[in-house]
């Protein structure tokens, strides 16, 4: 299963992709998070559901550093064929 994530707000330069992949890491969840030219942060995670739904509950508010300010995800019931979680730039 896929979970595909934006969040927006204060998400660029506060250390919010380091943050996700840590999370990431420790759930074991694969896939990517990257910066956004709009100013947003896409996350795309893969894995069970209740593992997904976990891993968002963990990152939904972001570093201490972060605004969240709107969060727009959804959930899809497709493989994406990640084999571990990166950074992208």
């Amino acid at each position: 299963m896929l979970l595909h994530i934006n969040f927006a707000g204060t998400v660029q330069g506060v250390g919010f992709r380091y943050f996700v992949k840590n999370k990431a890491d420790q759930f074991g969840v694969k896939g990517y998070v990257r910066n956004l030219p709009d100013g947003t942060v896409e996350v795309v995670a893969e894995g069970d559901e209740e593992t997904l739904r976990k891993f968002f509950e963990a990152i939904e508010k972001g570093p201490p550093l972060a605004e969240v300010t709107d969060i727009r995800y959804q959930f899809e019931d497709k493989e994406g064929g990640y084999t571990d979680f990166e950074i992208l730039y």
